[in-house]
């Protein structure tokens, strides 16, 4: 019985590492999508400022056109001014020139604004161009070391399945099926080791009787708190 004992720890311990890699492998592809939502949101930055640099490009264009629009107007109240006959059209034909004067000046100092935004903000897209770049490397990095890590596992994993077949055809098939029993029940570690009358399973102490039957290794003993599969020190 010790033997076989040991053969279920063996498989126990198989198993833990089976869901170590099983729960490493569910959690790469949150991973992997952290590392393209890290990207996405670093593109989208790039995308906004480009997105400004548009509107704000627009603004200038609409503010030229004004601008020449009203110079076009200047020129016409400038050619009225020499035809005017009376002293009250040509004060108000000097009124439209002044009041063209000061929207013109209105839009170059708004465009001269757009100019110094734009020019910032085609730095600023620069900045984050190159940025986006190195965050770009590094994540490819990352996600290779993770593919590669997953393939690893993958092959890991096969290996850890074909050893749990070839060493539970060492265990009667009594015993497996009581094994399985508990690994059903309880979804977590099915046999654990008892020392000083305490089970290591759920950390409770089992009573003397069977404490000291354990240590004889002649039957298949249960935890009769977690019901794991229980055996004395190391099997």
């Amino acid at each position: 019985m010790r033997e076989q004992i040991g053969i279920l720890v063996q498989l126990q311990e198989i198993e833990i590492e089976t869901n170590r890699i099983k729960s490493a492998l569910a959690g790469v592809s949150g991973k992997i999508g952290g590392l393209d939502a890290e990207l996405s949101n670093a593109g989208q930055e790039i995308e906004k400022e480009k997105s400004l640099i548009d509107e704000l490009r627009k603004k200038y264009r609409s503010c030229e056109s004004d601008y020449q629009a009203n110079l076009s107007l200047y020129n016409k109240s400038q050619e009225r001014l020499s035809a005017v006959k009376t002293n009250k059209e040509y004060q108000s034909v000097l009124k439209e020139i002044d009041d063209i004067k000061v929207k013109n000046s209105r839009i170059e100092e708004e465009m001269l604004k757009d100019l110094d935004v734009i020019e910032t903000a085609e730095k600023e897209v620069s900045r984050l161009k190159k940025e986006f770049l190195s965050i770009e490397e590094r994540i490819n990095r990352e996600k290779e070391f993770l593919i590669n890590e997953t393939e690893q596992d993958k092959t890991n994993l096969a290996a850890l399945d074909e050893k749990w077949g070839s060493i539970s055809k060492n265990v009667s098939p009594e015993l497996m099926q009581k094994f399985n029993m508990v690994r059903e029940l309880i979804r977590g570690i099915a046999i654990a080791p008892v020392a000083d009358s305490i089970c290591s399973g759920c950390n409770m102490n089992i009573p003397p009787q069977m404490y000291n039957e354990l240590q004889r290794f002649d039957s298949i003993k249960f935890c009769p708190h977690c019901q794991r599969i229980i055996y004395w020190g190391k099997a």
